[in-house]
């Protein structure tokens, strides 16, 4: 067996292949501590994961820890360290914009916390949804995003609304100091330069499982 060892890189560099796949080791690493287990290759969590080994060694070159030779990482060392790199312990404000079924129920998500974000109002242009709360987390009208959001302290907005407002209310997030989106819309939303957008389109995902479930079933 290989080496475990590791080269610490900076995050700035990190390939965002890497970073898409550093959460599944975290899950499987946080199993594993929960179990009481000490030691685990990457070849063990390749196993587990259905990645290539190689790629994985690679994946963890990019974090500030060693393993033993034939023995692989210490568990606990590297939950912590991947908790540490993901950012999942530090905390997020962020604000749901466009609090209908899907922006409800991430609010209601209280699994969200134990990654790192944190709800802490949402906004809509309904009436009768403004000075609600869900969950303890309280609704505004979207005119009041501008004048609420620094006392908020939040940095995200997470974009829940119908595909015909998502780049306005984008635009109106940014406008008001927001600078990250989290974009559930099957619209490509746009924003200057340094705003950090992140597009997580359920129906995308949708059309490739319908796709691969008619190629499956092709006679």
């Amino acid at each position: 067996m290989a080496t475990e060892g590791t080269t610490h890189h900076s995050r700035d560099i990190l390939p965002e292949p890497t970073l898409h796949r550093l959460p599944w080791y975290l899950a499987y690493v946080s199993l594993l501590r929960a179990a009481g287990i000490e030691y685990v290759s990457s070849t063990q969590i390749a196993r587990q994961i259905n990645v290539d080994a190689s790629m994985i060694a690679k994946d963890l070159s990019f974090l500030n820890i060693k393993g033993k030779t034939r023995i692989g990482y210490e568990v606990t060392s590297l939950e912590h360290v991947l908790q540490d790199f993901l950012g999942f312990k530090v905390g997020h404000n962020a604000v749901i914009i466009g609090v209908g079924s899907l922006g409800n129920s991430l609010i209601q998500d209280s699994g969200l916390t134990n990654y790192g974000l944190n709800i802490v109002a949402g906004f809509d242009i309904r009436p009768d949804l403004e000075g609600t709360s869900i969950c303890g987390v309280p609704i505004y009208n979207i005119d009041e995003l501008h004048r609420r959001l620094p006392a908020l302290n939040a940095s995200i907005g997470i974009v829940t609304v119908p595909v015909e407002r998502a780049q306005e209310v984008s635009d109106l997030a940014v406008k008001a100091g927001i600078k990250a989106l989290w974009n559930f819309t099957p619209f490509r939303i746009t924003a200057p330069k340094g705003i950090v957008i992140q597009n997580t389109s359920i129906y995308s995902h949708l059309a490739v499982m319908y796709n691969r479930l008619g190629a499956g079933n092709t006679k």
